[in-house]
């Protein structure tokens, strides 16, 4: 291509300096070197999203009519707290039965083995009695484990994202109640470029800024991915931001950047 174009210099009519201002810009438009150019600042950056530890759904165990719920959404609770109570008057019955049957049990099993003793009655008798005693205290934890059932209580401290059920409504086991969420315990996802993963580990500081509060915090990273995604060639990133801020919930998002070298 540089021939012809001093080719172009004997032959045009325009001025040499015209044409040689011409020929600094054709080589200045090729690189002089193979330079790979440095990574943006936007490179070190990556979308994060806010999350709950733990989030659950609680449903019913036994088939009952719903008491009372004593939460509502948005409501705040602690671990343990009494969330749902149901109607559970015939499962109370059940125990109260059951524990008779034990006691009564225990009785017979008392007498046979003093008759045996005098051998009014014969060791198959007394075995019997036994058996039936065992077969009353298996009745009697089924139906105690029924009776705790009852009573739904916070795994953990949140709050209720979501009231499924009603009061009065009958229930079938397996049927979703509330929906809960930890509000205290708030973790950082990310998912950062696979190239960050020799420049990355546990414990590497990070600075997050949430869109919803328009506000900096400061944060470590706790866990990595244990593989990259081969379609996105993305890591999954955890982390952690210091101290206590009430003010985050999730589902916030917002940008978190990294000082990498």
């Amino acid at each position: 291509m540089i021939l012809p174009f001093f080719y172009a210099i004997k032959t045009t009519r325009f001025p040499v300096i015209t044409l040689f201002a011409l020929l600094f810009f054709f080589l200045a438009s090729f690189p002089l070197s193979a330079k790979t150019p440095a990574l943006p600042d936007s490179a070190k950056s990556v979308r994060a999203l806010l999350i709950s530890d733990s989030q659950t759904v609680l449903s019913g165990e036994i088939s009952a009519s719903i008491k009372t719920i004593a939460v509502n959404i948005g409501d705040h609770f602690k671990k343990g707290a009494l969330l749902v109570k149901l109607n559970c008057s015939i499962y109370q019955a059940e125990l109260d039965k059951a524990q008779a049957l034990q006691k009564e049990a225990v009785k017979v099993l008392e007498v046979n083995k003093k008759l045996e003793n005098l051998s009014s009655i014969s060791e198959l008798e007394v075995a019997v009695a036994k058996t039936r005693l065992d077969q009353s205290i298996a009745e009697t934890a089924i139906r105690k484990h029924q009776v705790t059932r009852c009573t739904i209580h916070a795994p953990f401290s949140g709050g209720v994202v979501a009231r499924i059920a009603e009061s009065h409504q009958y229930i079938t086991p397996g049927q979703p109640l509330l929906e809960i969420i930890d509000t205290q315990n708030i973790t950082v996802q990310m998912f950062a470029p696979s190239l960050w993963f020799k420049k990355i580990s546990v414990s590497t500081p990070f600075t997050i800024t949430i869109d919803e509060v328009e506000k900096e915090y400061h944060g470590k990273i706790t866990a990595l991915g244990a593989r990259i995604d081969p379609a996105s060639q993305t890591i999954e990133v955890r982390g952690k931001i210091e101290g206590k801020n009430p003010e985050l919930l999730a589902g916030m998002s917002g940008s978190a950047s990294f000082n990498l070298k």
